[in-house]
């Protein structure tokens, strides 16, 4: 693995665990670093708040090297990697329900995130940590679906105001989420900027067709899931919610599915759709710190587009994943109203910003009374007026 002198050896071990190609180069690698690795709590920390715990403990069995670090990094990695594999085989007996639902309905269910990648690339075993499912769903029959499952037992969690209700399908890129027995489901309409909705289309048109356990669900095409993931870890990132396991997921997919998402296709789609910088830079790390072949065309792409200061930032990133700044501010909000259609939306949308239920103050602003809830609206139409009204950068 190419050094830098800026990543500890407990970062550096974490990203040579973050594959699933062990070739040899890649576990003579791991057998260095275990020697010089010191803080194995650190460790055990960064895979906890990257969500790779159970992808670690999954490579250190099979490169045969559990027993050379210690025991209660082991048995902490071990924990979370079977806490993995019960996790997403809920999820899945509960995703199969929710299939035998919308079937039913003709409604066609295409899989997102994680429970695509584990059938498309992971190997439904439980290496990729997942907490919740994501599916796409038509916009024109997403209400039908989220009602039907609402009708089946599944609750939908609050929105934030009576006025949103009439428009939930028409701001934000899903549904409120659906519980039930502890699983949790979001049904999605949308997955790139409005402007940018063919791409939805393309992933919701190729989807592929294929057999879960006896019934029909339909995965993504490697290539526009692989732009897809590119955009939601875009977006995670400049709201400082990110994870390594984002970018795993990156490595994996082009690990498999290399010809068929690196081509001129790609850097076509992410041109026309004004992603060139973000798929650029992303490239680009893969490159810098899996050491991800690719070919000169699209180095020679990746050096022209990419966010030059980005590697001081991934480097934060790595040993501190929760304390990245927001980079967001107030143009998100605004880009998120400028993409609700229809002028009585947008009014409905400020409506119930402007006034959102108690609860929701409540749990917002921590309050644990109506009263004192009540004398936070006053802070929130401020920053709602001062959201709408800022300059981007200003």
């Amino acid at each position: 693995m190419k050094q830098h002198t800026d990543i500890n050896s407990e970062e550096c071990l974490l990203l040579t665990l973050c594959c699933l190609d062990l070739n040899d180069d890649r576990i003579s690698d791991i057998v260095n670093l275990l020697t010089i690795v010191s803080d194995w709590k650190y460790f055990t920390k960064l895979c906890n708040d990257h969500g790779v715990a159970a992808l670690a403990f999954n490579n250190l069995e099979k490169a045969g090297l559990l027993g050379k670090f210690p025991v209660e990094a082991e048995a902490f990695l071990r924990n979370a990697f079977y806490m993995s594999m019960s996790r997403n085989a809920r999820n899945m007996r509960m995703m199969q329900e929710c299939l035998d639902i919308l079937n039913c309905e003709g409604i066609k269910t295409v899989f997102l995130k994680g429970m695509a990648l584990e059938h498309i690339v992971y190997g439904n075993c439980g290496l990729r940590q997942m907490s919740d499912a994501d599916v796409l769903v038509d916009h024109s029959v997403i209400l039908e679906a989220y009602n039907r499952l609402i009708r089946k037992g599944f609750t939908p969690l609050p929105v934030k105001s009576v006025f949103h209700r009439p428009i939930i399908a028409y701001y934000g890129k899903h549904l409120p989420s659906l519980i039930k027995d502890g699983f949790s489901i979001e049904l999605h309409h949308e997955l790139f900027s409005r402007e940018n909705h063919y791409l939805t289309e393309i992933l919701l048109s190729t989807a592929r067709e294929v057999n879960i356990s006896g019934r029909k669900a339909w995965l993504p095409e490697p290539q526009i899931l692989f732009l897809y993931l590119v955009w939601h870890l875009h977006k995670h990132e400049v709201s400082n919610d990110s994870q390594l396991r984002l970018y795993t997921d990156l490595v994996v997919m082009i690990g498999k599915y290399g010809n068929e998402i690196v081509n001129n296709r790609l850097v076509e789609l992410a041109g026309k759709s004004g992603m060139n910088e973000i798929l650029a830079t992303k490239l680009w790390c893969l490159r810098e710190y899996w050491e991800t072949e690719m070919p000169g065309w699209l180095m020679e792409y990746t050096e022209k587009w990419r966010d030059t200061t980005f590697s001081e930032k991934f480097i934060f990133f790595l040993g501190s994943p929760k304390e990245n700044p927001v980079t967001a501010g107030s143009g998100s909000y605004r880009e998120k109203f400028a993409e609700i259609q229809g002028f009585h939306r947008k009014v409905l949308y400020l409506l119930g910003d402007l006034f959102p239920t108690l609860s929701f103050m409540k749990k917002r602003y921590k309050c644990d009374s109506a009263l004192k809830a009540i004398l936070y609206y006053p802070h929130r139409w401020g920053k709602l007026a001062w959201l709408l009204g800022r300059k981007t950068g200003g």
